[in-house]
């Protein structure tokens, strides 16, 4: 980057999450995007998953550098699995803002939604975050910094849609909602550098597939958000980067990971109210399923060659990588688990680990993504099985609004309706991600997620 103390140039960067090239015929305004510029093949990292490959677009770094390992992990120092944490500080690591400073002293940056918000030190910042009332209820809400933006946001385009983020009814509103903040922002504060998150594509894809036309119908839908963001930006002479964290792949097979470990004894839970937990504490051996990789934490190296051994037999385990396999694959970290299992290309790994249904949590049936130790993607519907399922969801938020402690019980237990997942290195580049930018000087056959930082701070440049 050089320039001295020129003004920097605006840079617009969108994560359309599940962009693929093949989906590009459904977005005419993003293919030409790609035509004014360039497109070219995004190479990912393990896991391919939101914060892992967000923290790498934004550091440069493989996961073994800024230490996001995965959407979550156990925290050993709290003896906890946690995941979606939203402290800037857990990623280690130069960030593209700050590397940007050295050159340009107040190089101004917006982050709308993408994650690590909380902490991160941005000019403007937008994250959804919930009211977590004293009474049970959690209503929908966002933070911002500064934070009088919340009140200015919330006035004009409505308190933000949470309902539509994530679960059942997750749809269309949020992205639009985060489009438009994102234009408001570029408006009217002009920031050099305004990263924006629009996860839509993502719902329908894991619900449907990446055959499905609904899947095609949500993509035109993303791509006709985005033409105001996207005339907003040529209106002020901005570079426009579109791209990525990972393509979908269709999901045939649902994988019990922890459900394995458990009958061979070596997952532990305890009991309480007639529900079963999982007590990381006392395990020889546990898993943190996130999509289609497992960190699979063993308290006893003593213990890692049966493990292996027990992971290498259980069906849609396609590898099973130890330290030394993790170090290759730029995975190996502290947070790590001692190995990192990998499903076969039409598997992923359930989080579940009880062997009844009848001893199953009660977060089990909601939507509850900081108290299940590992992600559930059977959150984006509504339990099939259940003829009466919309009338209780009613039912349920009207006592909630009223006051009353209940619990909402929803979401399937039979993770078979999910038609689509991610986390593997593509094998293809039409199932891959996709990196889009207006600038074609800086074309180029293909991109590794670990130099788009560098393309950002080139563009900056001009």
């Amino acid at each position: 980057m050089s320039g001295g103390q020129n003004a920097a140039r605006p840079v617009v960067v969108v994560d359309v999450v599940g962009l693929t090239p093949r989906l590009l015929k459904s977005m005419p305004r993003l293919t030409a995007l790609a035509d004014q510029g360039f497109s070219a093949p995004l190479g990912t990292v393990l896991p391919a998953v939101t914060c892992t490959v967000q923290s790498t677009l934004l550091t440069g770094e493989p996961p073994s550098g800024h230490g996001i390992v995965g959407n979550g992990w156990y925290f050993r120092d709290v003896g906890e699995i946690q995941l979606w944490r939203q402290h800037n500080a857990l990623v280690g690591g130069e960030k593209i803002w700050q590397a940007a400073r050295r050159v340009h002293p107040t190089y101004r940056v917006a982050n709308v939604c993408w994650w690590y918000a909380m902490g991160a030190d941005v000019d403007w910042t937008v994250t959804p975050r919930p009211v977590y009332h004293a009474d049970g209820r959690k209503s929908p809400d966002c933070y911002t910094r500064p934070p009088g933006l919340r009140d200015r946001l919330s006035s004009e385009l409505g308190v933000f849609p949470l309902f539509s983020y994530w679960g059942p009814t997750a749809g269309l509103a949020s992205s639009r909602w985060i489009i438009q903040a994102a234009l408001r922002l570029l408006r009217d504060e002009r920031p050099e550098l305004t990263l924006v998150y629009v996860p839509h594509l993502d719902y329908a894809l894991q619900r449907f597939g990446p055959d499905d036309p609904r899947s095609e119908r949500a993509a035109a839908e993303v791509d006709a958000e985005l033409a105001p963001l996207l005339e907003a930006a040529e209106r002020q002479g901005a570079t426009v980067v579109a791209l990525s964290e990972y393509g979908i792949t269709v999901a045939r097979r649902p994988v019990d990971v922890n459900r394995a470990l458990r009958k061979a004894g070596l997952l532990h839970v305890y009991t309480q109210a007639g529900m079963e937990y999982l007590d990381p504490w006392t395990s020889r051996a546990f898993a943190v399923a996130d999509h289609q990789i497992a960190h699979v934490y063993v308290a006893d190296p003593a213990d890692l060659p049966e493990v292996r051994v027990l992971l290498e037999a259980v069906p849609g385990v396609g590898s099973v990588l130890d330290a030394d396999g993790q170090a290759r694959a730029g995975l190996r970290h502290e947070r790590s688990g001692e190995l990192v299992a990998l499903a076969e290309p039409d598997a992923w790994f359930t989080y579940y680990y009880w062997l009844d249904d009848r001893r199953a949590p009660d977060f089990a049936r909601g939507v509850e993504i900081h108290r299940k130790p590992g992600y559930d993607p059977a959150e984006l519907f509504f339990d099939p099985d259940d003829r009466l399922v919309m009338l209780r969801a009613a039912a349920t938020l009207a006592r909630r609004k009223v006051g009353l402690r209940t619990t909402l019980r929803v979401v399937p237990l039979d993770p078979s309706c999910v038609r689509g997942t991610h986390g593997l290195l593509p094998r293809t580049v039409d199932e891959g991600p996709v990196l889009i930018c207006s600038d074609s000087s800086q074309a180029r056959e293909n991109y590794a997620a670990t130099e788009v930082k560098e393309l950002l701070l080139r563009l900056a440049a001009g």
